[in-house]
């Protein structure tokens, strides 16, 4: 999976928007300044994800952003597929449809298999447990499992 740096960015916005008080308002010029997104850039992002309403907004003098439900009902793969689309795809090809044969029959269930690991770790972590830093313990699981390897593989290169 590449994720493209405004998914990065959105999915940075909304955890900084599930911390904000209940009902307080967040500006947009705070908000790119809390997570160093540039201004202009942050406003096409709002604008996506209030279209897709994961945010609301309010104008005015004492206007701004708000999360449009509680952060534990917004996953982050809510985020990235409002910025970026499908979780997963293979040139835009629907899994069922990809012309494989022969040796490379397999492969479709490959492609299965990550979408679905990427959907376990994506639509069940909520921007509320990032916000909280307490993730699902699969998640945690990945994570350290995948800190391990990366340390085993930085012993081996010395």
């Amino acid at each position: 999976m590449r994720m493209s740096a405004k998914a990065e960015y959105a999915v940075r916005a909304m955890i900084q928007l599930a911390t904000a008080e209940a009902g307080a308002l967040v500006k947009t010029d705070d908000l790119a300044r809390a997570q160093q997104i540039p201004p202009q850039f942050l406003v096409d992002i709002l604008s996506d994800l209030r279209t897709d309403r994961l945010v609301r907004s309010h104008r005015g003098r004492d206007g701004g952003y708000e999360l449009s439900r509680p952060a534990a009902d917004i996953s982050i793969a809510d985020v990235l597929r409002c910025i970026d689309g499908p979780l997963a795809s293979v040139r835009d090809i629907g899994l069922g449809d990809l012309p494989y044969s022969g040796p490379t029959a397999a492969l479709t269930d490959v492609w299965r298999a990550l979408r679905a690991s990427m959907r376990s770790v994506l639509e069940q972590t909520s921007l509320a447990d990032v916000a909280a830093g307490v993730l699902p313990d699969h998640v945690r699981a990945f994570a350290d499992d995948y800190r391990r390897q990366e340390e085993a593989r930085g012993h081996q290169d010395n």
